[in-house]
């Protein structure tokens, strides 16, 4: 018997898929990728996604223990420091965050206020630590290439992959974030591809979820093998970089890049107010 809950909610927006996953034993859980509702024509940032989870958690009587990221993504605004203002937790994601605060505090030319020492977040994870989720080990494994900071979380049979890998059909996200690399992103997946063929894989987006049935968004290590479209059938390197390119040709840079990141490299926070409570983002021009 698993003594481990899963419960995901989709983000339709930003195809986005947040876990929250609970020691059965304990109560405790951890939710991994929270998103805020974001407006971009308009700058209007809601709450109404990351109160559904909150709901969730209230209803069954969970507690946070962990806000966790497996990344600073590109494509949605995190909820974590809404959530743990709400509900509390401890805050995480992996050390080369430091790595992207630099990248984005050059392009966006942020004044130094903003430290690049991942401050922001609570916890910064080192490859193949263990940390607790009630009675449950946490085991963090880098693994970059989508972005360099990109970490998955195993837990018991249930790995949380974030980007560095999607559903197989679809294959892989494209590696166009600063300083991604689809070399990094090759041994990243050959990690995650040699944990036991039962594990379970949860991919970070996919953009079907909303007509799978319930558990369709659940895969598996021998399932990544087998039938992913990029990486399944015992790739190659060389292979993997020419499958990779060609089912990216043509991607554009995530349309929300430079105004997620520099909430996201906050983990979550806004940037410092301007006058009574106005928040600004920064967009430079010709820089990407």
């Amino acid at each position: 018997m698993s003594r481990i809950r899963i419960d995901p909610f989709y983000h339709q927006a930003s195809h986005t898929l947040t876990y929250v996953v609970t020691d059965i034993a304990t109560r405790q859980c951890a939710i991994i990728d929270p998103v805020l509702d974001f407006d971009m024509a308009s700058g209007t940032i809601s709450t109404s996604f990351a109160d559904s989870i909150i709901e969730h958690i209230d209803e069954h009587g969970f507690e946070v223990e962990w806000i966790l990221e497996t990344h600073a993504h590109s494509d949605h605004i995190s909820a974590a420091c809404y959530i743990k203002k709400k509900r509390g937790g401890m805050t995480g994601i992996g050390e080369h965050i430091t790595k992207v605060q630099h990248t984005f505090k050059r392009l966006l030319n942020l004044d130094d206020s903003f430290k690049c020492n991942g401050e922001q977040f609570e916890q910064l994870f080192v490859d193949e630590e263990l940390i607790k989720l009630g009675h449950l080990d946490i085991h963090i494994m880098h693994t970059p290439g989508h972005t360099p900071t990109c970490v998955s979380y195993l837990i018991e049979d249930a790995v949380f992959v974030g980007d560095t890998l999607s559903t197989p059909e679809l294959g892989t996200v494209n590696a166009d974030f600063p300083n991604s690399s689809a070399i990094t992103l090759y041994h990243s997946i050959q990690r995650i591809l040699a944990l036991p063929n039962c594990t379970r894989v949860f991919v970070g987006h996919d953009p079907h979820a909303q007509k799978r049935a319930d558990n369709g968004i659940e895969t598996s290590v021998i399932a990544q093998k087998r039938y992913n479209s990029v990486v399944g059938g015992k790739v190659t390197l060389a292979e993997f970089i020419k499958r990779h390119q060609q089912r990216h040709i043509g991607s554009e840079i995530q349309q929300l890049l430079l105004a997620a990141i520099q909430i996201n490299i906050r983990a979550g926070n806004m940037p410092i107010a301007e006058g009574r409570d106005n928040y600004y983002l920064k967009i430079p021009l010709n820089q990407l």
